[in-house]
């Protein structure tokens, strides 16, 4: 959808498409960070508001230092709009200092922080520029005072973007065990225990190294149900046992052969924690830590969570209604395990009943959900991301009802704009894209066998491309359905 935030690649424009592109629009302009920030956050009189209400304790920002850090695809964003605040507050921009990690293309001149490109755009992957990055943090805020002030921003994709091996364990050992992790279908919480395990900044290290006096967290939730403990891997949050829950993790998977010298670090590990059953430890770290916290050196840590993806859902749903749609939302479940193929094949499902209903009535519906799928790799995989898979399932299970409604359209995007290691944040399937896919001669089912959504959307034009989009908030997948 050319102009516009969303296109569909070779799709060509039509009100359909654009009644899409608006729908998507409005889901991402909801959770952009700068908005949030400057939505939620303010400074009044010296002290930090949140929704116009002082948190609990007060945080008066006194005469010290305010030290900016943290990382993930939303992190430029949220410096930029708490540089603003911090101004409309009164604070001199000589007093604030920092350093966030952030992909590439997402960079920009902010006055007292540095936002710098530690990784390329769509490799969701730690590298040695967010090591160093992240060692700079970790050593900034250890030179804080008690009359100083840190801020945290931590959103989605911050787990590869703030990164900091402990020793014994290389940047590699990481990356082998998080592929090995990620092709076997495991969930991004279960991914996150590995990664807080193997890491002196996640799973509370940063917080753990400061010495200011309070730590305010910014959140941008990227995992559903909001654990505050696993988006990018809880950097500032009080996880305990993660060696033990790591390692329970990868014997699930059989993924211990994969990284050695990382499972020898949680043993020994777990061993001087002395966990003994480390799969009880798993079902322990399932719900959230406090939020607010003092760490041993004094410092008190407080979240504040500024958006999730119910917050894009909703606004996509808003969106619909505008539009004249008669809207169903169905928020993610933060429990569901549902992969991809699932997932496209209960929405091609549904959507053939909403079609049949539009039919009969005249009213036009839409279905709006949340979520974030998984997709388990076969040893011989194509290209193509969890969103992309989703709909060419769909595509494959509607294909089995005969000829592709006009009156239907699916699709799911990830709200970050990066969808798997492709240039693409998802994809839709209607007519059109049905019809090519028929004419091309493609195979739909082979496509989802083998992982491979990537070049059947492309070349039948059911790309969803936005560019990094600057956020992230996990998936949204929307089923239109027309008389």
């Amino acid at each position: 959808m050319a102009g516009s935030p969303t296109r569909a690649e070779g799709g060509g424009l039509g009100p359909w498409r654009n009644e899409l592109a608006a729908i998507v629009a409005a889901a991402i302009a909801a959770v952009r960070p700068e908005r949030l920030v400057a939505d939620r956050i303010a400074l009044v009189a010296g002290e930090v508001l949140l929704d116009g209400r002082p948190l609990d304790p007060p945080l008066a920002v006194g005469g010290g230092r305010i030290a900016v850090v943290g990382g993930g695809k939303a992190a430029a964003g949220m410096a930029a709009g708490l540089v603003e605040v911090l101004a409309a507050g009164g604070i001199a921009a000589e007093r604030i200092t920092g350093l966030v990690s952030v992909p590439a293309g997402s960079g920009r001149r902010l006055p007292g922080v540095e936002v710098r490109e530690t990784r390329p755009a769509a490799e969701n992957l730690p590298t040695p520029a967010a090591v160093a990055a992240t060692r700079e943090m970790l050593a900034l805020v250890a030179t804080l005072g008690p009359d100083d002030l840190a801020i945290a921003l931590v959103s989605g994709g911050g787990s590869a973007l703030l990164a900091a091996p402990p020793a014994g364990v290389l940047l590699d050992d990481k990356l082998t065990v998080t592929r090995f992790l990620s092709a076997a279908g495991a969930e991004i919480t279960e991914l996150n225990l590995v990664r807080q395990a193997a890491s002196d900044v996640k799973g509370g290290g940063l917080a753990r190294a400061c010495t200011a006096g309070r730590l305010l967290v910014l959140v941008l939730s990227d995992v559903i149900g909001d654990p505050l403990e696993f988006i990018a891997s809880g950097p500032c949050m009080p996880v305990a046992a993660t060696a033990a829950a790591a390692l329970a993790v990868l014997e699930r998977f059989g993924a211990t052969r994969a990284a050695p010298r990382l499972t020898a670090v949680l043993q020994a590990e777990a061993a001087r924690a002395g966990h003994g059953n480390a799969s009880a430890v798993v079902s322990a770290t399932g719900s959230s830590a406090s939020a607010s916290w003092t760490t041993l050196r004094g410092c008190r840590v407080d979240h504040l969570l500024l958006g999730t993806n119910a917050t894009a859902v909703e606004a996509a749903a808003g969106a619909a209604k505008r539009l004249g749609y008669t809207v169903t939302i169905r928020p993610a479940a933060p429990r569901a395990s549902e992969t991809a193929d699932e997932v496209g094949r209960r929405l091609a499902d549904e959507g053939l009943v909403m079609v049949a209903a539009a039919a009969a009535d005249g009213r036009a519906r839409a279905l709006i959900e949340g979520g974030e799928a998984i997709v388990r790799l076969p040893a011989d995989h194509g290209r193509g991301g969890r969103n992309q898979q989703t709909v060419v399932a769909a595509l494959a299970e509607a294909s089995h009802s005969g000829a592709w409604p006009p009156g239907l359209l699916v699709a799911s995007l990830g709200t970050d704009g990066e969808d798997g290691p492709t240039p693409a944040a998802g994809g839709l399937a209607d007519r059109g894209v049905a019809t090519k896919v028929q004419e091309l001669g493609l195979d739909a089912a082979a496509a989802v066998a083998r992982c491979d959504a990537l070049p059947l959307l492309e070349a039948a034009g059911g790309l969803i491309v936005t560019g990094p989009s600057g956020t992230n908030v996990a998936d949204v997948r929307l089923v239109l359905a027309r008389p």
